[in-house]
């Protein structure tokens, strides 16, 4: 079987366009938080921190902050397996002597997406729940076959959109 993915246009209430709002926001903070804690501690003790040790202080993070709390962690675990996966582009650059770009901050407005890696969806009654965020309207133009792994909601300016992998 091959991997594909199929692209659909939801249409998220006000509520949900606030709460998608606030995810990508709280995702963007993640991010930022993240790379700025790697790069503190290598300038600091020459001390390298990986995607474990991110992800390791997730459920404190949560238990700190309300709005993070309210944000499945399947979508947290993705933005620093995102970053994790920067660092790694950056370093295998590096090795090849290619002109290496390190990982930068992403401003307000620049991120644009989100994902849900294997579970905190579903397909109920011709509409997508998401957990935490609720139920969503879809357009379907097309049958849906097989097992979704991935499932990223990406704001555009035509409106949301919702990218379904399957492996």
């Amino acid at each position: 079987m091959t991997n594909r993915s199929y692209k659909f246009r939801i249409f998220p209430s006000r509520s949900q366009t606030t709460k998608l709002e606030n995810t990508l926001e709280l995702c963007r903070e993640l991010y930022n938080a993240a790379l700025s804690e790697r790069r503190e501690a290598w300038k600091l003790e020459r001390k390298s921190i990986s995607y474990l040790d991110q992800q390791n202080v997730l459920p404190e993070i949560k238990a700190i902050r309300e709005d993070a709390a309210e944000i499945h962690s399947q979508v947290l675990q993705d933005v620093l397996r995102r970053l994790d996966k920067g660092f790694k582009a950056f370093f295998s650059r590096i090795k090849k002597g290619v002109k290496a770009g390190f990982p930068r901050f992403k401003g307000k407005n620049r991120d644009d997406s989100f994902t849900f890696a294997q579970s905190g969806f579903a397909l109920k009654e011709n509409k997508l729940q998401l957990s935490k965020l609720g139920l969503f309207k879809i357009k379907w133009h097309r049958e849906i076959e097989g097992k979704i792994k991935t499932l990223t909601i990406t704001r555009s300016a035509t409106g949301s959109m919702v990218c379904l992998f399957f492996g």
